[in-house]
């Protein structure tokens, strides 16, 4: 009989089994999603109890904690996906993407408000799509704008966006003419909570929806491999027919697209708006969730599975801090930021370098012990 080679791959010992599993790019925002997790199991066990409850208009909607966390990440998440493929792309972030949320749904209220409450559900249809159109254009026109900033100008990426940070809101006041503008069309509200009859937040099926698409766009066309090869290098990337700044450009234009969503869910919420205060620093959050994925802020290769984990341990240690009376909410951010910069320290290359540094020398000292055994 003749032996055939064995085709089995050799089994991995327990070490290098943890060794993949810690240097993959999920395993640090997973991780703290875990101890969240078990934390609040701990300090309360009624904390995920999820429950049929009726809200303000008669309706069975789930309630809960965990409800309330996954809806209010919505727009932290759909935030990040723009997010990490601008910073991929330029090797920066946008810091307007606040400002830009209030010029967008400051847009969509100054359509629905010359609207009658009475319109048919047809009318009301067209006018929603309608405002949500003009509402896409005009965030994907300031988009575009930060993106010829950095992309045609060359100009640092959180630089060109300090011009909108600055004076966002205050266009955004301007198109309604600084009035306090307030819907009092209930259907206008359905968008940011709950459509009758159906008992999960509006807000968290719009994330899903913006989730598929992206990754239809990402699997379907080399938008991940232009902007990541444009963030690592733009000269070799040129020289291999790419153009970074239609990339750059793209990326930005990509977002804004994000924040016209994400406008659209905020002022769906209250059915009105506040310039100065809504999605107040949450151009942060969506930072913040982008590095806690474990993704390089100078740009180059993103894994967009990774920041939208991380958008969720953001709302969640939000969610967790704002459970505790003893904290004051005005002091909840400086807590969020403490737990959110030790998370960032803990994934971030250098601190894995060490860590694997110190393994290495471990290893190395066992060897030479070893050798020194066998010779004596």
């Amino acid at each position: 009989m003749t032996s055939t080679a064995s085709t089995e791959k050799p089994r991995l010992s327990a070490k290098e089994v943890f060794g993949k599993i810690f240097h993959n790019q999920l395993f640090i925002p997973l991780v703290a999603l875990v101890l969240l997790v078990v934390f609040n199991l701990a300090t309360d066990p009624g904390f995920f109890k999820v429950s049929l409850e009726p809200n303000s208009s008669g309706n069975l909607v789930l309630s809960g904690n965990l409800i309330t966390m996954i809806d209010y990440a919505s727009e932290l998440v759909i935030l990040a996906i723009g997010m990490t493929l601008v910073t991929s792309a330029s090797g920066g972030q946008d810091i307007s993407v606040g400002a830009t949320i209030a010029i967008a749904g400051s847009t969509i209220l100054r359509i629905v408000k010359t609207q009658s409450p009475d319109i048919s559900g047809g009318q009301f249809a067209g006018m929603i799509i309608v405002s949500f159109l003009l509402c896409v254009f005009v965030s994907a026109l300031f988009g575009a704008f930060n993106g010829a900033l950095v992309a045609f100008f060359k100009i640092q990426p959180m630089v060109a966006t300090l011009i909108l940070f600055t004076a966002g809101r205050s266009i955004a006041a301007w198109i309604n003419n600084n009035d306090n503008i307030s819907i009092n069309d209930k259907r206008f509200g359905y968008f940011g909570n709950f459509i009758p009859g159906i008992p999960v937040p509006t807000p968290v099926f719009i994330t899903i929806l913006c989730l598929i698409v992206i990754a239809l766009v990402l699997k379907f066309t080399n938008l991940r491999l232009y902007s990541q090869s444009v963030g690592i290098n733009a000269s070799s990337s040129r020289l291999n027919g790419i153009n970074p700044k239609m990339i750059k450009l793209l990326t930005f234009v990509i977002l804004g697209i994000c924040v016209a969503v994400c406008g659209f869910i905020k002022v769906s919420r209250t059915s009105s708006i506040t310039y100065s205060v809504i999605a107040n620093n949450i151009e942060m959050d969506a930072i913040l969730a982008v590095a806690l994925g474990g993704n390089s802020l100078g740009g180059g290769k993103f894994n967009l599975t990774a920041s939208v984990i991380g958008a969720y341990v953001i709302q969640f240690l939000t969610t967790t801090l704002y459970k505790f009376k003893e904290i004051d909410s005005s002091s909840i951010s400086a807590y969020k930021a403490v737990v959110v910069i030790l998370l960032i320290i803990i994934s971030s290359p250098f601190v894995r370098k060490l860590f694997d540094d110190f393994k290495n020398k471990r290893e190395a000292a066992k060897a030479e012990a070893l050798a020194g055994k066998e010779n004596t």
